[in-house]
Order: C-alpha cells, then structure tokens, then sequence
C-alpha cells in the first residue's frame, strides 16, 4: 500500500491553530451543533477537529427521527427541546432539511408494554407533547401495513417525524464557520495534554494546539479520547444498518416512523420507497460493512405486524455505528477530575434527534451558567458506584 500524504495546510494555505480556546472533537450533529451554539454567544478561537469528513460517523445516515417520544424527563425534554429548534430551522439558517412531521407510532403487543406507553405519554403531555394512545384499528387506519390483531395499543405523536442529518450538520457547519470557528478536517487527534488535573493543550497529526477546554464530542470513539485525559467513558460501538427498497413508480401510503416495542423492527417512507431497519444483536467493534443477515430476523418480525414487508426487495443498504453506554442513555457533563474536560456522546442511537438541544447544555456548561435542565441525570459518574441508572422505554 503507498504511503498516504497528510496536507499539514488548511484549505487556503492557512496553518493549524496554535492556539483555541475550545478545541471540539469530533464533527457530527454534537460537535457541529456545539460549535455553533458557543460561537452564537460570543465564544471565539473555537476549533472543530474530525478525523474524516463533517457528519460521516454516525451522523451520516440518509435518514434520521426527531422525536420527544421517550419516557423519561429528561429525555423528552432534549427531544422536545430539538424538535422545536429542527421545526425553525429553516427560518434560522435558511435551508431545507427534510423534516417530515409523519408522526411516531410505537406498536404494543403486551400489557406490559400498553402500562409503559401509558406512562410516557402523560410525561410527554406534560411537556407540551400532544402524544396519545391511540387502538389497534386506530393504528392500523394510521400505517395500513399493519395487522391490527397482533396489537394491544400503540402510542402516537404525530408532530414527530424525521428529517435528513447531512443537511443539519452542514447547516449547523456553515453559520459556525461564519462565525470564526475553524474546522479542521482529515485531522486525528493523537493525545490530549493534562497537568495539574488540567486541560493545557491537544496535538494532532498537524501538530500541538495549546488550549484550556476540549468538548468530546465523538461519538462512538469518545472511550479512547476520554482515556487520552484518565475519565473514563463508557461508550461501546455497535454497527446497526438499514435498507431502502426499490423506488415504486407510484407512492406507498404515508406511514408515521413506527416501531414494534417487541422486537425493534421500524420502517418508514423513503421517496417512493420504504426505509427497514431493525436493532438485531451485534458484536461490538467499529465494522461498518453493510451485509444482509439481519433481513431475515426484520421478516420475521414484519410477519408479525406488518406482513406485506417480509423479505423486502432492498436497492441498496447503509451500515453505521451505535455509540452505546451501559444503559443506552446519553453522557452529557464536566468533568470532575480533570478541570476544562466536557463531554457530549453515548447518545446510543438518539444523537441526531437531540443534537441542538445538547448543542445549546455544551454551551452553558462551558460559559459556566445554568441551562435549560438539570444535567445529573446524564453524568458519566452514573456509572460509578450505587447511583441510579437512567430506565428509558422508547429504546430502539
């Protein structure tokens, strides 16, 4: 294999930083949304490093939900929060993402499951969410794929939906470079520098940037960055991956993004085709081959609840990485150990759908001032010890 050659020079002929006052690791929806919420208030000399290019880790599906359909508070205040700010999106940054308010439709097929929808529904309300349990034959009448038999209830948001991350990323990229802040592509950080139990600086393969505050905003590499600086993170990658049908000549019925709680088989619209997907078992590791032994276990599912999906006839697929933690919930803090270490991963599949809400807590914790909520819930230290676990139904 020929030796590849690093351009030590940005686009421009301009040098690497010296000096940032934040470096951002990372430059998905979290890094990219970061960035620009610091830089909206003020911040200066703000420097994104992304070791490929903007949005090309887990931020890179062609697809992504945005929903306040979760069951604990905390959640659904950062789903509400994004789904807000996605809605004006086009009125603030002037571009056209995507968003298609379809709904969310979680299918029950237990009692167990009917008393859990129940439950987050009323933590939903009291939010500002208009969610409601909705019948099997109301369900079916939503999404006609399904067999309304198989089903006990569902659970249905219609102001929920999903919109296109690559356009978000980019958005969120432009108004931040407008702003001053530096990104720096087809950069690996190589080591992150403490003393004193102090940030002092993060080097590159372009060289050494001496600064007080890094943000790990690195999705499914966010482990190794953590132990560059000895706090330890605990996010695991999975590979998860989807499939888009052939595109028919004239549309399938509009469905809401819906979900079997069961089995974790989902679907939507995709064009004039359907998007598949389902949250088979899969080793951890940083694979990200697209293949198709998870299609029999989606039709099998499909049988179930949507019977005129099994063995799907797929065009093409895409193969990502989860960024899970032990209870699937996210990591969002400071860092206790080491002073000027903030921290924005482990979203475990949800991190498009609560990118801006997160982008704007980033920001807080780092001018020091009180957000929108309460962050305890999603300190790293959770894990440490006997403190509780965060128990979040709508997982998928």
């Amino acid at each position: 294999m020929a030796n590849q050659v690093v351009s030590l020079s940005l686009p421009g002929g301009t040098a690497q930083p010296q000096d940032a006052d934040v470096v951002i690791i990372g430059g998905g929806i979290m890094g990219v949304s970061a960035a620009f919420h610091l830089a909206e208030a003020g911040v200066r000399n703000i420097v994104v490093v992304e070791r490929s290019g903007l949005g090309t880790g887990s931020s890179a599906k062609p697809l992504g939900g945005v929903r306040a359909t979760f069951s604990d508070p905390a959640n659904v205040a950062l789903g509400k929060r994004s789904l807000d700010a996605y809605g004006r999106f086009g009125e603030r940054f002037g571009v056209d993402i995507g968003l298609r308010r379809v709904g969310y439709l979680f299918l029950c097929r237990s009692a167990a499951e009917v008393a859990d929808c129940e439950a987050s529904v009323t933590v939903q309300n009291q939010f500002g969410s208009n969610s409601r349990m909705v019948s099997p034959d109301e369900a079916a009448a939503i999404n006609p794929f399904l067999n309304p038999a198989v089903l006990q209830a569902a659970s249905y948001s219609p102001e929920d939906g999903f919109a296109e991350p690559a356009k978000a990323v980019a958005a969120y990229a432009r108004a931040a470079e407008a702003a001053g802040v530096v990104f720096l592509t087809g950069t690996e950080v190589l080591s992150v520098e403490t003393a004193a139990g102090a940030i002092r600086s993060v080097t590159t393969n372009r060289g050494t940037i001496r600064t007080d505050a890094v943000v790990c905003a690195a999705g499914a590499w966010s482990r190794h960055v953590g132990q560059m600086v000895g706090v330890e993170l605990p996010v695991t990658p999975v590979r998860r991956q989807i499939g888009m049908t052939r595109q028919q000549a004239a549309p399938y019925p509009d469905v809401p993004f819906t979900l079997d709680l069961s089995t974790t088989m989902y679907f939507h619209n995709y064009g004039n085709g359907m998007l598949l997907g389902i949250s088979n078992q899969q080793a951890p590791g940083f694979g990200r081959d697209f293949s198709y032994e998870w299609v029999g276990e989606f039709s099998a599912a499909a049988r179930i609840c949507a019977p005129s999906l099994a063995e799907p006839d797929l065009e093409f697929g895409w193969a990502g990485l989860y960024e899970n933690t032990p209870d699937h919930n996210a990591l969002i803090g400071a860092s206790g150990e080491v002073s000027g270490f903030f921290y924005a991963t482990g979203f475990s599949g949800h991190g498009f759908l609560q990118g801006p809400a997160v982008g704007e807590l980033v920001r807080d914790l780092y001018l020091g001032r009180e957000g929108f909520m309460d962050l305890s819930t999603f300190s790293a230290d959770r894990f440490n010890g006997d403190a509780a676990l965060v128990r979040e139904v709508h997982i998928i």
